[in-house]
């Protein structure tokens, strides 16, 4: 199976864990010197209504259950760290 990065994007990351909806792919961060991915980031939210920013979602590669069609699951619990970039 091959996806682009643009296809990406269009899927919704949802947690096997409560089957909670995280939301949409935004971005993704890949080791040049591999060409690995090793994260994907998906938007939280927005900190002191959007004035301080937003807070991402990273997840990590190796907790990517599997992609679908539509969506993304993964390992939610283990897998997400919270961050203020």
């Amino acid at each position: 199976m091959v996806c682009r990065i643009a296809e990406l994007r269009m899927k919704e990351v949802i947690s096997i864990t409560d089957s909670k909806r995280i939301g949409f792919v935004s971005d993704a961060e890949f080791d040049i010197s591999t060409g690995r991915m090793l994260n994907v980031i998906v938007p939280g939210a927005s900190r002191g209504l959007g004035l301080f920013g937003r807070e991402e979602h990273v997840v990590p590669w190796e907790n990517i259950l599997r992609i679908g069609e539509d969506i993304i699951l993964v390992d939610f619990e283990r897998a997400v760290i919270n961050t203020a970039r």
